[in-house]
């Protein structure tokens, strides 16, 4: 039996399969032959999602929207070669810090 946690990383393999191993029948696949470009259109569609039924859905949908937006999160980074360590390893560091406190010490990035 899977544990909770386990799950990200049994549904990561399972993606990781499907970039290797291609097939016509596998949605997986399907989002990897189109790209990162339909990989981040899906990532958008699934946020604006898990959005609505936040704002005005039931317990259920922002479950269901959610786990929409994790898998489809977990195919960005299979197609990006990036295990979901590399998040787990970043929201530790985060824990614990201020978000504020975390935000000012980033590197500017976008003034180089």
């Amino acid at each position: 039996m899977t544990t909770d946690a386990g799950i990200l990383q049994e549904v990561y393999q399972v993606i990781l399969d499907r970039k290797k191993n291609q097939s016509e029948n596998s949605y997986t696949s399907s989002l990897m032959r189109g790209g990162i470009d339909k990989i981040l259109k899906k990532i958008g569609e699934e946020a604006t999602e898990v959005v609505i039924a936040a704002k005005g859905g039931t317990h259920d949908e922002i479950v269901y929207e959610t786990a929409d937006l994790v898998f489809h999160l977990l195919v960005l980074l299979g197609h990006q070669d990036i295990p979901p360590e590399a998040v787990y390893r970043e929201l530790r560091r985060r824990f614990g810090t201020s978000g504020i406190a975390e935000k000012a010490a980033r590197p500017d990035t976008h003034h180089s």
